[in-house]
């Protein structure tokens, strides 16, 4: 995924942002869903009366939709669009730069995988540390569900939840579960750079391949897939730490989740986390790739 040299920061910054707006809002749907279900705590064995409120992707969308309303698949869509212009602007804005100052600027052959790696997992972890707030938020509007006859919602809004957040949390409550939160998108974001600017070169040294649209799908799937697989255990430490405050700390909410549900509560939502980041990729890489050549 390698810059052209005439495109500034603040362009590679803006292209950035905005093609991860546009597949933010295309994917929340399936984001609120896998949010939801890592949130779920698992069914005590032998209780007959109690069942899990959500099944799966689909399942979970559609018992939302009926519940909720179609638009509360849209929960959380404000601050998550705020997360994507600073963490995907940041993140891939500064991993071209990054990149070439880890080889070196006299450097000519191609750059490692390891290089790559190390480039991602340093922006990823710059860029969340930075819009970390926005990344809580949008979370604690994603994980009201349907509110009881009388109740009112924690929050009316994406503002609102920032202000009754410092009002009554304190300023750095805005940046509960950073760890985890640093962890797995500096993770996820090498997974998802590192990768997809692999295999695209990997696709581009096949005869009959060139640097079209079917490359970007491709390419962009497997930096999907890739994240997924490393980075779902994160992910759920991270959501519940975010959606619920019963948690001390990091260690506390792995070991906890671990006793009380086993090792595969970490990958509850594996689905539709993957439909999830999957399409994202593809459709930030894709529309990343177009907007890019405006620039060139």
């Amino acid at each position: 995924m390698a810059d052209p040299p005439e495109i500034s920061f603040a362009a590679i910054f803006a292209c950035s942002a905005f093609a991860a707006c546009f597949a933010e809002f295309c994917t929340i749907p399936l984001d609120t869903a896998k949010v939801r279900l890592q949130l779920q705590k698992r069914v005590p064995l032998g209780d007959s009366e109690s069942t899990p409120k959500y099944k799966g992707l689909l399942g979970t969308i559609a018992t939302i939709a009926k519940e909720e309303g179609l638009f509360a698949l849209w929960k959380g869509i404000v601050p998550g669009l705020h997360r994507q212009c600073l963490y995907g602007g940041l993140r891939i804005g500064l991993y071209g730069p990054v990149k070439a100052f880890l080889v070196g600027s006299s450097y000519t052959a191609d750059v490692s995988l390891f290089t790559k790696i190390l480039a991602a997992l340093l922006t990823g972890a710059v860029a969340i540390a930075v819009a970390n707030p926005t990344d809580l938020v949008k979370i604690r509007l994603q994980a009201e569900g349907k509110l009881a006859v009388g109740a009112l919602s924690r929050y009316s809004g994406a503002l609102d939840a920032y202000r009754a957040i410092v009002k009554q949390e304190g300023v750095a409550a805005l940046w509960t579960g950073l760890g985890p939160n640093i962890a797995r998108n500096a993770i996820i974001n090498a997974a998802e750079l590192a990768s997809y600017d692999h295999i695209k070169e990997t696709i581009l040294a096949i005869p009959g391949f060139t640097d079209n649209i079917l490359t970007h799908i491709l390419a962009g799937l497997g930096a999907g897939f890739f994240a997924v697989c490393i980075g779902s255990p994160i992910d759920v430490v991270k959501s519940r730490m975010m959606g619920d405050s019963v948690y001390k700390n990091t260690i506390d909410c792995f070991f906890r989740t671990l006793k009380s549900e086993g090792i595969f509560a970490f990958y509850k939502g594996f689905f539709p986390n993957f439909g999830r980041l999957g399409s994202w990729n593809v459709i930030m890489f894709l529309i990343l790739e177009q907007v890019k050549r405006l620039f060139s």
